[in-house]
């Protein structure tokens, strides 16, 4: 924890941050039950590279039932991440592929540094995404460049993720880290009902149709307006001093 900042690192550099079923399971753990003063979660790895991936050499035969579940624990996990309430950012470097990617896909702000380099291999390896790619990146970039990125397995490079949606934030080599620093210290000044909403809406309203996208979005801001933190806002503002949320 640094303040009201819970900081996880990857450190497998040995293996390029690999995705084993440990990290999963870890992953798992956490954001089912984060620290109680924790307002906003960074990620960042060791060594030279965020996440290469699904950790090949500890990959094992599974058949039909056992890897449809393994990936449905993914899906779970992931889940747990995207909507748990906990603002989520990754600072990333080098190698964001894989499963990595499907891993950096649900922080909801991403800064990568000129290293990194974004790759979905699964299709050259005679297998298939299974931890939400096909929602959440296709999403990002399109379904169709997703395919494209699948079957031929292109990299793409830092500028071209930035463009597509890769990342938020694309900072000088060794910077990442520091601006996820800066970018979640903003994060956790925000109301915590107003973060939850936002993390828990938008996403949400993004699959409905307009109508009913409408009536959750008035219920959203129903329910923020009428909290404490919005009246503490209003008075922070007519009073002309810092907003003090409780927290």
């Amino acid at each position: 924890m640094r303040d009201r900042i819970a900081v996880l690192t990857l450190n497998r550099p040995e293996k390029r941050n690999a995705v084993n079923d440990t990290l999963i399971q870890d992953l798992h753990r956490f954001f089912s039950d984060p620290p109680k003063d924790a307002l906003v979660g960074v990620v960042r790895a060791n060594g030279d590279h965020f996440c290469a991936g699904l950790d090949l050499s500890e990959h094992k035969e599974r058949d039909v039932d056992e890897a449809f579940e393994h990936s449905r624990y993914w899906h779970r996990t992931f889940d747990l991440i995207q909507y748990g309430g906990l603002p989520f950012v990754a600072a990333m470097h080098g190698a964001v592929m894989g499963g990595g990617l499907e891993f950096a896909a649900t922080a909801h702000v991403r800064v990568a540094e000129p290293s990194t380099i974004y790759q979905l291999p699964e299709g050259r390896r005679g297998i298939y995404v299974g931890g939400g790619a096909s929602i959440r990146v296709a999403r990002v970039i399109g379904p169709g460049r997703m395919t494209e990125m699948m079957l031929t397995g292109r990299r793409m490079n830092a500028e071209e993720g930035q463009q597509l949606g890769l990342s938020h934030h694309l900072v000088g080599e060794g910077e990442a880290f520091d601006k996820a620093m800066e970018l979640a210290e903003t994060i956790a000044g925000n109301a915590p009902l107003a973060n939850k909403m936002m993390l828990n809406t938008i996403q949400r309203i993004d699959r409905m149709g307009e109508s009913e996208g409408y009536f959750v979005e008035s219920l959203a801001s129903a329910l923020t307006q009428a909290s404490d933190d919005a009246r503490e806002g209003m008075r922070a503002f007519l009073e002309k001093r810092d907003i003090r949320f409780d927290k």
